[in-house]
């Protein structure tokens, strides 16, 4: 085997691996549950972004804040006392 197969075949080797990475990642894309932003069921320091006075995750120091969220599976906001797919109005 010469220097330029062996580096082809190392070539199409990386290129199998690659795809059949993308393949397996689409695969487990499909299979993911469905998210919501649920508002006011968050517990002090434990929300997953901005709410009025901050801009970052972690950030809301007042637990259950009806313009703090968190993300759940879709369809989990509605079982969970106080919690609101929409922010509290301001």
């Amino acid at each position: 085997m010469t220097k330029q197969q062996t580096w082809q075949l190392a070539l199409l080797g990386a290129l199998a691996i690659g795809a059949s990475t993308v393949a397996t990642l689409s695969a487990h894309a499909a299979n993911a549950p469905k998210m919501e932003k649920c508002y006011g069921i968050n517990a002090a320091h434990k929300n997953d972004c901005m709410s009025p006075g901050h801009s970052c995750a972690g950030q809301d120091a007042k637990p259950r804040d009806p313009n703090a969220f968190v993300v759940v599976p879709a369809g989990l906001c509605a079982k969970i006392a106080g919690g609101s797919t929409k922010p509290a109005a301001r």
